[in-house]
């Protein structure tokens, strides 16, 4: 693992041991955004968690403020006027961010099923994301590097990624890898990602 990762490991450990308010699900402020949001203004805007799953798909949401971790599925899907994750660092579901405008994941760490991320046009940057353990999908993403990717359990599809020129960390893909018309699928021959990379299924170079 490589020092900047064993830095950011030890301070996410520091940041986790701070209070974090635990709201059992939205469902408590009658699946009301904006009710939950009243509240945590009340609480002076702390760091939050959110058990289940979280909905809001087609919202006109543009943050999501404080909120830390979603213990099940993650539904942002369509909303259209949400640029930043903000502080959200794990999602213990599924996480939908199709056709949003966000420009990176940010402080996001670890989503335990899927990440799609199809028609996120504006989306540049993993940032801190280390681990998905469902698929990935980057298709047609700008993209230039997986940064601090270590594992993806399912496919990773970077078909179309044309400015993609580093796996970064990448180290196991538990599915099929997809770089078909990358600079990587150009550069490499199946033989040297696989030297990089543990990939269990095929690899698509095109």
């Amino acid at each position: 693992m490589k020092i900047e990762n064993i830095i950011r490991k030890v301070l996410r450990e520091q940041q986790e041991e701070e209070k974090i308010l635990k709201i059992p699900g939205i469902r408590y402020f009658n699946n009301d955004w904006s009710i939950l949001q009243k509240f945590l203004e009340s609480q002076g805007y702390p760091r939050y968690s959110i058990g289940g799953d979280l909905n809001l798909r087609r919202t006109d949401i543009e943050t999501l403020g404080n909120l830390v971790r979603v213990e099940g599925d993650l539904d942002l899907e369509s909303c259209q006027n949400l640029e930043s994750l903000e502080n959200l660092e794990y999602v213990g579901g599924y996480l939908d961010l199709k056709n949003t405008s966000i420009e990176t994941l940010g402080n996001l760490v670890r989503v335990e099923g899927d990440l799609d991320l199809a028609s996120c046009k504006n989306l540049q940057s993993l940032g801190d994301l280390e681990y998905v353990g469902g698929w990935l999908n980057l298709y047609l993403r700008d993209v230039k590097s997986l940064r601090n990717l270590v594992r993806v359990e399912g496919d990773l599809d970077l078909q179309f990624c044309k400015n993609l020129v580093s796996l970064g960390d990448l180290e196991y893909v538990g599915g099929n890898l997809y770089l078909r018309d990358t600079p990587l699928s150009k550069k490499y021959a199946e033989y040297d990602i696989r030297k990089m990379v543990k990939v269990v299924g095929v690899i698509d170079m095109g």
